[in-house]
């Protein structure tokens, strides 16, 4: 009986376990290449576009101030960011292109459904101005 109930807390403490692993999210690597890229439109021109490329791709997992709380949030895997913290706003313009273009578990890649560069770096440009 004593060694049925020492099986039964390891087996509590292996399943908890579990479910917290599950609930970290490895860190996202992002390449020197993309993290060293330069930002090759101004932050300030066509800023109308940007934000109407975020509201068409981002806006429903992302939210519409950038904090990770869109309508489809609930039903996603992972930390979705907010993009208003100084942690966020740390990364450098060239690590949001590369997680806006190649994306990773539920972020999904980006050069399908937005093949033109230049609007995903329009969506970098928007991202900034969530900052807090």
């Amino acid at each position: 009986m004593k060694t049925l109930k020492t099986l039964l807390v390891i087996g509590l403490i292996f399943v908890g376990l579990s479910s917290f692993t599950a609930l970290i999210q490895e860190e996202w690597k992002v390449p020197a290449k993309y993290e060293n890229m330069t930002n090759p439109i101004p932050a300030d021109e066509d800023a109308a576009i940007g934000k109407s490329l975020y509201n068409k791709h981002c806006k429903s997992c992302h939210g519409k101030e950038g904090f990770g709380d869109g309508t489809k949030a609930d039903d996603l895997e992972g930390d979705l960011g907010d993009f208003s913290t100084e942690e966020f706003q740390a990364q450098s313009d060239g690590a949001l292109y590369y997680k806006t273009t190649i994306g990773r578990d539920d972020m999904p890649e980006y050069t399908k459904k937005m093949p033109d560069d230049e609007d995903r770096w329009l969506i970098v440009n928007y991202m900034r101005t969530l900052a807090e």
